[in-house]
Protein backbone atom coordinates (compact mmCIF):
# COMPACT_ATOMS: atom_id res chain seq x y z
CA UNK A 1 0.00 0.00 0.00
CA UNK A 2 2.93 2.32 0.57
CA UNK A 3 3.93 2.23 -2.79
CA UNK A 4 0.46 4.86 -3.40
CA UNK A 5 2.23 7.19 -1.18
CA UNK A 6 5.03 8.06 -3.49
CA UNK A 7 3.57 11.50 -3.58
CA UNK A 8 3.41 14.49 -0.94
CA UNK A 9 0.41 16.09 -2.79
CA UNK A 10 -2.10 13.30 -2.33
CA UNK A 11 -5.21 14.48 -0.79
CA UNK A 12 -6.49 12.62 1.91
CA UNK A 13 -9.31 10.74 -0.25
CA UNK A 14 -6.99 9.93 -2.30
CA UNK A 15 -4.80 7.63 0.53
CA UNK A 16 -8.52 6.47 1.54
CA UNK A 17 -8.98 5.60 -1.71
CA UNK A 18 -5.98 3.42 -2.07
CA UNK A 19 -5.80 2.15 1.55
CA UNK A 20 -9.87 1.11 0.98
CA UNK A 21 -8.87 -1.45 -1.72
CA UNK A 22 -6.25 -2.75 -0.41
CA UNK A 23 -8.40 -4.24 2.43
CA UNK A 24 -6.36 -1.43 5.33
CA UNK A 25 -8.00 1.30 7.24
CA UNK A 26 -6.95 4.57 7.00
CA UNK A 27 -5.43 4.42 10.51
CA UNK A 28 -3.30 2.09 9.22
CA UNK A 29 -2.11 4.29 6.09
CA UNK A 30 -1.55 7.04 8.87
CA UNK A 31 0.59 5.04 11.81
CA UNK A 32 2.58 3.60 8.38
CA UNK A 33 3.01 7.65 7.24
CA UNK A 34 4.15 8.54 11.04
CA UNK A 35 7.15 5.85 11.05
CA UNK A 36 8.45 7.42 7.78
CA UNK A 37 11.52 9.89 9.09
CA UNK A 38 11.36 9.14 12.50
CA UNK A 39 14.70 8.52 14.18
CA UNK A 40 15.82 4.99 15.15
CA UNK A 41 15.24 5.21 18.68
CA UNK A 42 11.81 6.12 18.45
CA UNK A 43 11.48 3.62 16.73
CA UNK A 44 12.85 1.19 18.71
CA UNK A 45 11.18 2.86 21.76
CA UNK A 46 7.98 2.13 19.90
CA UNK A 47 9.17 -1.83 19.19
CA UNK A 48 10.01 -2.68 22.71
CA UNK A 49 7.11 0.01 24.92
CA UNK A 50 4.27 -1.34 22.47
CA UNK A 51 5.04 -4.50 21.52
CA UNK A 52 2.28 -6.27 22.48
CA UNK A 53 -0.22 -3.95 21.46
CA UNK A 54 0.94 -3.88 17.96
CA UNK A 55 -0.26 -6.05 15.16
CA UNK A 56 2.69 -8.83 13.97
CA UNK A 57 2.60 -7.30 10.34
CA UNK A 58 3.52 -3.42 12.44
CA UNK A 59 6.33 -5.20 14.64
CA UNK A 60 8.02 -6.69 11.75
CA UNK A 61 8.05 -2.86 10.01
CA UNK A 62 9.44 -1.28 12.86
CA UNK A 63 12.29 -3.87 13.74
CA UNK A 64 13.23 -3.89 10.41
CA UNK A 65 13.18 0.24 10.08
CA UNK A 66 15.50 -0.50 13.30
CA UNK A 67 17.85 -2.98 11.45
CA UNK A 68 17.84 -0.87 8.20
CA UNK A 69 19.69 2.07 10.31
CA UNK A 70 22.76 -0.17 10.77
CA UNK A 71 22.42 -2.59 7.84
CA UNK A 72 22.22 -0.11 5.02
CA UNK A 73 25.40 1.85 6.21
CA UNK A 74 27.27 -1.06 6.81
CA UNK A 75 26.62 -2.64 3.61
CA UNK A 76 27.36 0.67 2.10
CA UNK A 77 31.02 0.90 3.88
CA UNK A 78 31.45 -2.58 2.64
CA UNK A 79 29.83 -2.57 -0.72
CA UNK A 80 31.77 -0.04 -2.30
CA UNK A 81 35.46 -1.60 -1.05
CA UNK A 82 35.14 -4.97 -1.90
CA UNK A 83 33.68 -3.87 -5.37
CA UNK A 84 36.51 -2.02 -6.27
CA UNK A 85 38.92 -4.40 -4.89
CA UNK A 86 37.31 -6.90 -7.12
CA UNK A 87 37.38 -4.86 -10.15
CA UNK A 88 41.29 -4.07 -9.41
CA UNK A 89 42.13 -7.74 -9.15
CA UNK A 90 40.44 -8.83 -11.54
CA UNK A 91 41.23 -6.14 -14.44
CA UNK A 92 45.19 -7.03 -13.34
CA UNK A 93 44.38 -10.46 -15.26
CA UNK A 94 46.21 -12.40 -12.80
CA UNK A 95 43.49 -14.62 -11.41
CA UNK A 96 43.82 -17.29 -14.56
CA UNK A 97 41.01 -16.62 -15.94
CA UNK A 98 40.06 -15.92 -19.77
CA UNK A 99 39.96 -12.06 -20.84
CA UNK A 100 36.47 -13.08 -21.85
CA UNK A 101 35.52 -14.06 -18.69
CA UNK A 102 36.86 -11.21 -17.13
CA UNK A 103 35.27 -8.71 -19.34
CA UNK A 104 31.95 -10.28 -18.04
CA UNK A 105 33.06 -10.35 -14.20
CA UNK A 106 34.96 -7.04 -14.16
CA UNK A 107 31.56 -5.49 -15.97
CA UNK A 108 29.19 -7.28 -13.41
CA UNK A 109 31.30 -5.78 -10.42
CA UNK A 110 31.53 -2.33 -11.83
CA UNK A 111 28.14 -2.68 -12.13
CA UNK A 112 27.43 -3.59 -8.38
CA UNK A 113 29.31 -0.45 -7.48
CA UNK A 114 27.42 1.59 -9.00
CA UNK A 115 24.12 -0.11 -7.96
CA UNK A 116 25.44 0.85 -4.05
CA UNK A 117 26.44 4.15 -4.86
CA UNK A 118 23.40 4.97 -6.89
CA UNK A 119 20.35 2.70 -5.43
CA UNK A 120 21.88 2.36 -1.55
CA UNK A 121 24.06 5.70 -0.94
CA UNK A 122 22.06 8.10 -2.53
CA UNK A 123 18.24 6.56 -2.07
CA UNK A 124 18.07 4.63 0.63
CA UNK A 125 20.33 6.68 3.03
CA UNK A 126 18.49 10.11 2.39
CA UNK A 127 15.47 8.09 2.91
CA UNK A 128 16.70 6.36 5.90
CA UNK A 129 17.68 9.44 7.15
CA UNK A 130 15.49 12.23 5.86
CA UNK A 131 16.25 14.73 8.64
CA UNK A 132 19.92 14.64 7.38
CA UNK A 133 19.06 14.56 4.14
CA UNK A 134 16.33 17.32 3.80
CA UNK A 135 18.34 19.33 1.70
CA UNK A 136 17.63 16.48 -1.15
CA UNK A 137 13.96 17.55 -1.69
CA UNK A 138 15.47 20.62 -3.12
CA UNK A 139 17.74 19.11 -5.45
CA UNK A 140 15.23 18.72 -8.76
CA UNK A 141 16.85 15.63 -10.38
CA UNK A 142 14.76 13.22 -9.01
CA UNK A 143 13.49 11.67 -12.64
CA UNK A 144 17.63 11.55 -13.59
CA UNK A 145 17.92 9.66 -10.68
CA UNK A 146 15.64 6.94 -11.28
CA UNK A 147 16.46 6.41 -14.65
CA UNK A 148 20.15 5.99 -14.04
CA UNK A 149 19.25 4.13 -10.82
CA UNK A 150 17.20 1.65 -13.14
CA UNK A 151 19.57 1.80 -16.15
CA UNK A 152 22.37 0.23 -13.81
CA UNK A 153 19.64 -1.96 -11.82
CA UNK A 154 19.27 -3.61 -15.35
CA UNK A 155 22.82 -3.49 -16.44
CA UNK A 156 24.05 -5.53 -13.24
CA UNK A 157 20.79 -8.34 -14.00
CA UNK A 158 21.58 -8.59 -17.27
CA UNK A 159 25.06 -8.79 -17.11
CA UNK A 160 24.83 -11.87 -14.88
CA UNK A 161 22.47 -13.47 -17.69
CA UNK A 162 25.37 -12.69 -20.39
CA UNK A 163 28.11 -13.88 -18.13
CA UNK A 164 25.50 -17.36 -17.67
CA UNK A 165 25.24 -17.66 -21.79
CA UNK A 166 28.33 -16.96 -22.12
CA UNK A 167 29.33 -19.97 -20.04
CA UNK A 168 26.85 -22.26 -21.54
CA UNK A 169 28.15 -21.75 -24.93
CA UNK A 170 31.44 -22.65 -23.66
CA UNK A 171 30.51 -25.78 -21.84
CA UNK A 172 27.87 -26.67 -24.54
CA UNK A 173 28.44 -25.54 -27.75
CA UNK A 174 32.09 -26.19 -28.70
CA UNK A 175 32.26 -25.56 -32.40
CA UNK A 176 30.27 -21.91 -31.62
CA UNK A 177 32.53 -21.44 -28.61
CA UNK A 178 35.66 -20.15 -30.49
CA UNK A 179 33.56 -17.48 -32.40
CA UNK A 180 31.19 -16.38 -29.24
CA UNK A 181 33.60 -16.88 -25.98
CA UNK A 182 36.03 -13.87 -27.08
CA UNK A 183 37.04 -10.57 -25.63
CA UNK A 184 35.55 -8.73 -28.41
CA UNK A 185 32.11 -10.49 -28.26
CA UNK A 186 31.96 -9.51 -24.89
CA UNK A 187 32.55 -5.82 -25.46
CA UNK A 188 29.95 -5.96 -28.07
CA UNK A 189 27.19 -8.01 -25.77
CA UNK A 190 27.92 -5.73 -22.75
CA UNK A 191 27.77 -2.67 -24.79
CA UNK A 192 24.06 -3.17 -26.31
CA UNK A 193 23.09 -4.18 -22.88
CA UNK A 194 24.20 -0.64 -21.51
CA UNK A 195 22.19 0.94 -24.20
CA UNK A 196 19.29 -0.97 -24.75
CA UNK A 197 18.84 -0.78 -20.46
CA UNK A 198 19.59 3.17 -20.41
CA UNK A 199 16.96 3.35 -23.40
CA UNK A 200 14.07 1.23 -21.94
CA UNK A 201 14.74 3.37 -18.71
CA UNK A 202 14.15 6.82 -20.19
CA UNK A 203 10.69 6.51 -20.16
CA UNK A 204 10.92 7.06 -16.13
CA UNK A 205 12.15 10.26 -16.86
CA UNK A 206 9.04 11.41 -18.40
CA UNK A 207 6.37 9.50 -16.23
CA UNK A 208 7.89 10.93 -12.58
CA UNK A 209 8.60 14.62 -11.68
CA UNK A 210 11.87 15.88 -11.04
CA UNK A 211 11.24 16.13 -7.14
CA UNK A 212 12.06 13.49 -4.47
CA UNK A 213 9.41 12.79 -1.80
CA UNK A 214 11.60 10.45 0.17
CA UNK A 215 9.32 7.68 0.53
CA UNK A 216 10.81 4.06 0.90
CA UNK A 217 8.71 2.85 -2.35
CA UNK A 218 10.37 1.74 -5.56
CA UNK A 219 9.83 5.01 -7.58
CA UNK A 220 10.86 7.85 -4.55
CA UNK A 221 9.98 10.82 -6.92
CA UNK A 222 6.67 12.51 -7.30
CA UNK A 223 3.99 11.36 -8.92
CA UNK A 224 0.93 13.16 -10.12
CA UNK A 225 -2.44 11.38 -9.91
CA UNK A 226 -3.08 11.28 -13.01
CA UNK A 227 0.03 8.87 -13.56
CA UNK A 228 -0.28 7.47 -10.46
CA UNK A 229 -3.60 5.79 -11.51
CA UNK A 230 -2.62 5.67 -15.34
CA UNK A 231 -3.32 2.22 -17.16
CA UNK A 232 -0.37 3.17 -19.38
CA UNK A 233 1.62 3.97 -16.32
CA UNK A 234 0.78 0.38 -14.49
CA UNK A 235 1.49 -1.71 -17.64
CA UNK A 236 4.75 0.17 -18.45
CA UNK A 237 5.91 -0.47 -14.72
CA UNK A 238 4.77 -4.08 -14.71
CA UNK A 239 6.77 -4.54 -18.24
CA UNK A 240 10.01 -3.02 -16.81
CA UNK A 241 9.34 -5.61 -13.74
CA UNK A 242 9.12 -8.48 -15.92
CA UNK A 243 12.07 -7.84 -18.19
CA UNK A 244 13.78 -6.99 -15.03
CA UNK A 245 14.06 -9.42 -13.02
CA UNK A 246 11.47 -12.24 -14.23
CA UNK A 247 12.41 -13.10 -17.25
CA UNK A 248 16.74 -13.24 -16.77
CA UNK A 249 15.66 -15.92 -13.81
CA UNK A 250 13.54 -17.88 -16.39
CA UNK A 251 16.85 -17.19 -18.75
CA UNK A 252 19.22 -18.57 -15.86
CA UNK A 253 17.71 -21.27 -15.12
CA UNK A 254 16.84 -22.33 -18.46
CA UNK A 255 20.47 -22.12 -19.08
CA UNK A 256 21.91 -24.05 -16.20
CA UNK A 257 19.22 -26.75 -16.84
CA UNK A 258 20.78 -27.61 -20.14
CA UNK A 259 24.66 -27.17 -18.80
CA UNK A 260 23.75 -29.75 -16.27
CA UNK A 261 22.24 -31.92 -18.78
CA UNK A 262 25.29 -31.29 -21.16
CA UNK A 263 27.59 -31.96 -17.97
CA UNK A 264 26.13 -35.05 -17.15
CA UNK A 265 25.43 -37.05 -21.03
CA UNK A 266 29.37 -35.47 -21.63
CA UNK A 267 30.38 -37.16 -17.92
CA UNK A 268 28.80 -40.49 -18.87
CA UNK A 269 30.19 -40.71 -22.26
CA UNK A 270 33.95 -39.33 -20.88
CA UNK A 271 34.07 -42.59 -17.97
CA UNK A 272 32.95 -44.99 -21.06
CA UNK A 273 35.94 -43.89 -23.21
CA UNK A 274 38.17 -43.72 -20.20
CA UNK A 275 37.14 -47.59 -18.88
CA UNK A 276 36.53 -48.91 -15.36
CA UNK A 277 37.32 -46.52 -12.63
CA UNK A 278 40.83 -46.92 -11.02
CA UNK A 279 42.06 -45.35 -7.79
CA UNK A 280 45.49 -45.01 -9.94
CA UNK A 281 43.86 -43.14 -12.65
CA UNK A 282 44.58 -39.43 -12.95
CA UNK A 283 41.78 -37.23 -12.72
CA UNK A 284 40.34 -36.02 -16.10
CA UNK A 285 41.58 -32.19 -16.39
CA UNK A 286 38.79 -31.46 -19.17
CA UNK A 287 36.21 -32.48 -16.52
CA UNK A 288 38.10 -30.79 -13.50
CA UNK A 289 37.69 -27.47 -15.54
CA UNK A 290 34.33 -28.13 -16.22
CA UNK A 291 33.44 -28.84 -12.56
CA UNK A 292 35.20 -25.93 -11.34
CA UNK A 293 33.15 -23.53 -14.22
CA UNK A 294 29.68 -24.89 -13.26
CA UNK A 295 30.23 -24.46 -9.59
CA UNK A 296 31.01 -20.98 -9.86
CA UNK A 297 28.80 -20.29 -12.37
CA UNK A 298 25.94 -22.35 -10.35
CA UNK A 299 26.66 -20.14 -7.16
CA UNK A 300 26.95 -16.71 -8.78
CA UNK A 301 23.44 -17.84 -10.43
CA UNK A 302 21.97 -18.75 -7.22
CA UNK A 303 23.13 -16.21 -5.27
CA UNK A 304 21.47 -13.77 -7.76
CA UNK A 305 18.01 -16.01 -8.20
CA UNK A 306 17.87 -16.24 -3.86
CA UNK A 307 18.20 -12.53 -3.25
CA UNK A 308 16.51 -11.22 -5.84
CA UNK A 309 13.14 -13.57 -5.56
CA UNK A 310 11.24 -11.87 -2.65
CA UNK A 311 11.79 -8.58 -4.78
CA UNK A 312 10.50 -9.59 -7.96
CA UNK A 313 7.38 -11.47 -6.30
CA UNK A 314 6.30 -8.31 -4.85
CA UNK A 315 7.27 -5.94 -7.48
CA UNK A 316 5.01 -8.41 -10.15
CA UNK A 317 2.49 -8.54 -7.79
CA UNK A 318 2.31 -4.77 -6.99
CA UNK A 319 2.12 -4.00 -10.78
CA UNK A 320 -0.87 -7.08 -11.15
CA UNK A 321 -2.74 -5.20 -7.98
CA UNK A 322 -2.98 -2.00 -10.06
CA UNK A 323 -3.95 -3.74 -13.30
CA UNK A 324 -7.27 -5.52 -11.36
CA UNK A 325 -5.60 -8.75 -9.77
CA UNK A 326 -6.34 -8.44 -6.17
CA UNK A 327 -6.68 -12.08 -5.28
CA UNK A 328 -3.85 -11.65 -2.45
CA UNK A 329 -3.07 -9.01 -0.43
CA UNK A 330 0.97 -8.88 0.27
CA UNK A 331 2.34 -7.01 3.60
CA UNK A 332 4.11 -4.43 3.20
CA UNK A 333 7.52 -5.47 5.12
CA UNK A 334 7.58 -8.06 2.01
CA UNK A 335 8.76 -5.35 -0.43
CA UNK A 336 11.24 -3.74 3.05
CA UNK A 337 13.15 -6.95 2.94
CA UNK A 338 13.22 -7.92 -1.17
CA UNK A 339 14.92 -4.34 -0.98
CA UNK A 340 17.79 -5.00 1.40
CA UNK A 341 18.22 -8.61 0.17
CA UNK A 342 18.34 -7.67 -3.36
CA UNK A 343 21.49 -4.52 -2.17
CA UNK A 344 22.96 -7.42 -0.58
CA UNK A 345 23.23 -9.34 -3.84
CA UNK A 346 25.67 -6.12 -4.80
CA UNK A 347 28.02 -6.84 -2.12
CA UNK A 348 28.62 -10.57 -2.68
CA UNK A 349 30.53 -11.74 -5.46
CA UNK A 350 33.59 -10.93 -4.31
CA UNK A 351 32.90 -13.66 -1.48
CA UNK A 352 31.76 -16.15 -4.68
CA UNK A 353 34.76 -15.78 -6.36
CA UNK A 354 37.11 -15.95 -3.24
CA UNK A 355 35.43 -19.36 -2.51
CA UNK A 356 35.36 -20.37 -5.87
CA UNK A 357 39.01 -18.73 -7.49
CA UNK A 358 41.92 -20.32 -5.56
CA UNK A 359 44.27 -17.62 -7.61
CA UNK A 360 41.34 -14.64 -6.74
CA UNK A 361 41.52 -15.60 -2.92
CA UNK A 362 45.73 -15.19 -3.47
CA UNK A 363 45.43 -12.06 -4.85
CA UNK A 364 42.08 -11.15 -2.93
CA UNK A 365 44.40 -11.98 0.24
CA UNK A 366 47.55 -9.87 -1.11
CA UNK A 367 45.57 -7.01 -1.51
CA UNK A 368 43.98 -7.19 1.95
CA UNK A 369 47.66 -7.39 3.54
CA UNK A 370 48.86 -4.63 1.10
CA UNK A 371 48.35 -1.68 3.54
CA UNK A 372 49.56 -3.46 6.67
CA UNK A 373 52.83 -4.47 5.04
CA UNK A 374 53.58 -0.97 3.59
CA UNK A 375 52.62 0.43 7.68
CA UNK A 376 55.63 -2.08 8.33
CA UNK A 377 57.95 -0.99 5.83
CA UNK A 378 57.46 2.70 7.02
CA UNK A 379 58.06 1.86 10.39
CA UNK A 380 61.10 -0.04 10.45
CA UNK A 381 62.55 2.98 8.17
Amino acid sequence: MDWNVTTMGHNLSTMDWNVTTMGQNLSTMDWNISTMGRSTIWEFDTLSEGYNGLMLEYRIELALRVIQHIYYPFLAALGVPVNLVTIVILSRGKCGLSKCITRYLVAMATADLLVVIVDLILRHMPILYSEQFAFVRSLLVCNIHTSLLYTVTDCSVWFTVTFTFDRFVAICCQKLKTKYCTERTAAVVLGTVVLLSGLKDTFWYFMLTRRYSLWNAPWFCEVSEAVLQSQIWATMAFLHYIVTPAIPFIVILLLNALTVRHISVSSRARRRLRGPSSADRPKDPEMESRRKSIISLFIISGNFILLWAMLMVFSIWIRMYYLGYKAVFLPYYVMEMGLMMQLLSCCTNTGIYAMTQTKFRAQLKNAVKYPFTQIAKFIKR
